[in-house]
């Protein structure tokens, strides 16, 4: 958590959007006032615009045939269907990797092709494709490999597999190099020339379109009525694609969002065996599922196995045909996930610690280290590290001599670019604006610490280093009912590019009261009530320290849910910054 004490530059909507833009969108699309003003001030200036962001239907879906290299795609793979050829799946270690895996291999099976996967051991081989890996697979008889959610830098490793006979499609999201890998096709909304509009899709959103243009290709060669099979329904794999969509943090705009607001329904009905298994050991059984259960109750669970051990337990799990066998699966990934977050906890105060130094001295940019730090884990801690001190980071562990690292990122830095310039002290690295991996030799860490430090020094004012609180709308707290709460909604699914909205009001009285936080060694928590009538309750977790500026009026900025209790349904509000009015 974020030091509730440090500075905080507060953005407040600019007051002519809130008023004449959103009086337009909410008397021409009916919309409830308040999410009028947020999507105004969100950018959704007119009618249009406003209605193309709400509209989720799926038939909204642009044409997969606008991305780049999907025509030379679907006709290999369409030759190694009808061919029955050997065809692997290498699939990435996280969660968007392994379900971008289980997409394609449920798609392919659907239609007649039994594919064999693969996915590497992140302590044991790393990133992305290896040539040793490469080698045993072309000997056991593979001719087409599809790298999922890797494969966009792996120039060498795709030129040695084509040496081997392989060839190679590319499904990848990560940014792209200046020379191409020499694939068959490359799939990647990033690369030049790709008209594809949603530029920011994880790789399970580019595997899924893939699908589609597989389905109609098939379809218009009569395929599926040649071998007697229905036509599989896409619909049905929205799951996976929400799933790591949502776990790999790209914008919840555009595509993303249809995909996501859909696919969350499939995960709610529980259609794949592997999923309910999973949502009961998160206790989830019966819930609706939204994007934050999957960012942080199903997501890390088969993250888990990936970041400890084996990823290849989590695609056991999503692609299981029934619940029996799949719940072992999902007892093991929480079982693994409860091990990570030890780790993590083990690890984090060590993080701060070496972070509080290099920020005593003047570090706009942070290069962590420690022998001993689980790679598998330093992506989570990075994350901790940035929310505490608003400062891009790289965290870098090491197993059998082998030092990797994650890196995260603030607002405003891209950090691809930051380490591109760094490249020199690198072994190997890959990512994108918001998030990297990398590994390095030990012996290079000082100096790729002073370059990164240099290069940080040099993008990064002072500005940029205090965190901003947007406020999304200002309101009166006698706006706030069922009704408004319930308008917002309509703006789901919440994530990157479409948080869930923060609103703020200004110089409100309040009743302040403290609570007790039971977790030994934290500060407590502040009850506000806000007067007058109708004396809405607001709950600052943690904000105890802050409890003397109530005692005038202060400036709050919060999110709003309906809380029920004994059948009555009630607007909360959760505390995201408070200051004197």
């Amino acid at each position: 958590m974020r030091d509730i004490t440090a500075p905080l530059t507060w953005v407040w909507p600019e007051a002519d959007v809130e008023g004449v833009a959103a009086s337009v969108l909410s008397r021409e699309l009916g919309l409830h006032p308040v999410a009028a003003r947020v999507m105004a001030n969100r950018g959704y200036r007119t009618p249009d615009a406003a209605k193309s962001f709400l509209d989720d239907a799926l038939t909204g879906l642009p044409d997969p045939f606008r991305m780049k290299g999907l025509p030379a795609a679907v006709e290999r793979l369409v030759r190694a269907i009808r061919e029955e050829e050997r065809v692997t799946l290498w699939g990435d270690y996280d969660v968007d990797g392994v379900c971008s895996t289980a997409l394609l291999t449920t798609f392919l099976r659907d239609v007649g092709l039994e594919a064999r996967t693969y996915i590497p051991h992140r302590l044991g081989e790393g990133y992305g494709l290896n040539v040793g890996a490469i080698e045993k697979l072309a000997a056991e008889g593979t001719r087409l490999l599809v790298t999922l959610d890797c494969g966009i830098t792996s120039h060498a490793e795709i030129a040695k597999a084509n040496a081997l006979g392989l060839e190679v499609i590319v499904v990848d999201h990560h940014a792209v190099p200046e020379t191409m890998p020499p694939a068959v096709a490359v799939l990647n909304p990033l690369q030049p020339g790709c008209e594809y509009p949603t530029k920011w899709l994880c790789a399970g959103g580019v595997t899924f379109n893939l699908c589609m243009a597989l389905r109609k290709s098939l379809r218009e060669g009569g395929w599926f009525s040649v071998v007697k099979r229905a036509e599989p329904n896409l619909k049905q794999l929205l799951d996976l694609v929400a799933l790591a969509t949502v776990a790999d943090v790209v914008p919840l705009t555009g595509a993303n969002r249809i995909l996501v607001r859909h696919g969350l329904e499939i995960l709610t009905a529980g259609v794949r065996p592997g999923v309910r298994a999973l949502k009961e050991v998160a206790q989830l059984s019966g819930a609706r599922i939204t994007a934050g259960h999957v960012g942080f109750r199903l997501g890390p669970r088969i993250n888990a196995a990936g970041r400890l051990d084996d990823a290849s337990v989590g695609l056991q799990l999503l692609l299981s045909k029934d619940v029996e066998r799949a719940r072992p699966l999902a007892q093991k990934l929480d079982a693994a996930n409860a091990e990570r977050q030890q780790i993590e906890r083990a690890m984090l105060q060590g993080a701060i610690d070496q972070a509080q130094g290099f920020v005593d001295q003047g570090a706009r940019g942070l290069v962590l280290a420690q022998e001993g730090w689980h790679p598998g884990v330093v992506g989570i801690v990075a994350s901790r590290v940035v929310e505490r001190f608003h400062r891009p980071t790289v965290l870098i562990g090491s197993h059998d001599g082998v030092w990797r690292g994650s890196a995260r990122s603030i607002e405003g830095f891209h950090l691809y670019d930051a380490l591109k310039s760094c490249e020199h002290h690198l072994s190997k690295f890959g990512g994108h604006k918001a998030a990297a991996g990398l590994s390095i030799d030990p012996a290079r860490l000082d100096a790729f610490r002073e370059s990164f430090h240099a290069v940080t020094g040099a993008r990064l004012s002072d500005e940029q280093l205090i965190p901003r609180q947007r406020i999304d709308a200002v309101v009166q707290p006698k706006e706030l009912d069922v009704k408004a709460v319930e308008a917002l909604q309509t703006l789901a699914p919440f994530g990157m590019g479409n948080p869930e909205p923060v609103l703020g009001s200004r110089r409100v009285v309040t009743s302040p009261r403290v609570l007790e936080n039971k977790q030994p060694g934290l500060a407590g928590h502040l009850k506000l009530t806000l007067e007058p009538a109708p004396q809405l309750d607001c709950i600052g977790f943690g904000f105890a320290p802050l409890a003397g500026v109530t005692e005038a009026p202060v400036d709050l900025a919060y999110q709003v849910s309906v809380d029920e209790f004994m059948g009555n349904q009630r607007v909360g509000l959760k505390l995201k910054a408070l200051r004197a009015g």
